[in-house]
């Protein structure tokens, strides 16, 4: 594995496994869209009240068989997406019945790339990750420990190359509101040099916190969607997000309603630019 080293932390460049299995990538969509998901899956435990958080604790230590299922429905969600952000993965423990759980979701999606970022190892107990899923190439892939205390992690992916090039920056941000400043500060740095950007994951805050009163502001990101994601049987709270620069035109967004975690994923297929995406332009025929 390559090193870049910067004045303040040693980053990782990482290559995403390949599955073998999937059709070869491209490195553009055909169709001009970009379909974008992000995903709290709470390592496979289905929360459905506030007691759950009580009388199913045990799953986060020992396995249990319902785990398999909603591994399951979810893969059978993800058919629909290029990019996937998954938070609160397990990497293949004995909570996950030792199933690496990124890898196990890009074979249910066909996904050719996925990545699992080890955030806190807690060996045969648990391996505490988040994930990705990509049906396009990447042109690069940084693995980036978040500042504060251990445990938190985010991953820059790149799309194309050049000034034209998509940053796409996938977290799981701290509770504190302390901790997290710090931690938006490092991701604006990790965006600088990027005209286009996506944001995307669990940031434990809402919208107008993140583009108005935390180090993102002045990037002129925006955040497409109002609806909440937490709790997910009775959503209040708007915690997960998938934040755009103005060059990236919205098509759609949309929260899921699939109660499996306690989170709810988001939704959302942006346009391209023309600069990134020319479609073929059709032969004519001359009668």
């Amino acid at each position: 594995m390559l090193k870049r080293w910067s004045a303040k932390r040693a980053i990782d460049l990482c290559a995403p496994q390949i599955n073998p299995r999937c059709l070869p990538a491209t490195d553009w969509p055909q169709n001009g869209s970009l379909r974008l998901l992000s995903f709290n899956i709470q390592v496979g435990i289905s929360t459905q009240r506030y007691h759950h958080y009580l009388t199913r604790s045990w799953q986060h230590v020992l396995p249990h068989a319902g785990r398999y299922g909603n591994l399951q429905r979810i893969g059978d969600l993800l058919g629909d997406f290029d990019l996937v952000a998954l938070q609160e993965v397990d990497g293949g423990s004995l909570r996950s019945g030792y199933v690496n759980q990124v890898e196990h979701l890009a074979h249910l999606g066909a996904f050719p790339y996925w990545y699992q970022q080890l955030n806190r190892n807690l060996g045969r107990l648990a391996q505490h990750s988040n994930g990705v899923l990509s049906r396009l190439r990447p042109s690069l892939l940084e693995d980036h420990p978040l500042p504060g205390p251990p445990g938190r992690g985010a991953m820059l992916l790149r799309l194309g190359e050049g000034p034209e090039a998509i940053a796409v920056v996938m977290m799981h941000l701290s509770l504190g509101s302390r901790t997290r400043t710090r931690q938006l500060a490092y991701i604006r740095e990790l965006l600088s040099g990027y005209r286009h950007r996506v944001l995307m994951g669990d940031m434990n805050t809402h919208a107008i916190d993140l583009l108005e009163h935390s180090p993102l502001r002045g990037l002129g990101l925006w955040a497409p969607q109002i609806k909440a994601t937490f709790p997910s049987w009775q959503p209040q709270r708007c915690l997960d997000h998938i934040l755009l620069s103005p060059e990236l035109s919205l098509e759609r967004c949309e929260v899921l309603s699939l109660p499996i975690s306690d989170h709810l994923p988001v939704a959302v297929q942006i346009r391209l630019p023309s600069s990134l995406y020319a479609p073929a332009t059709p032969m004519l025929i001359e009668p």
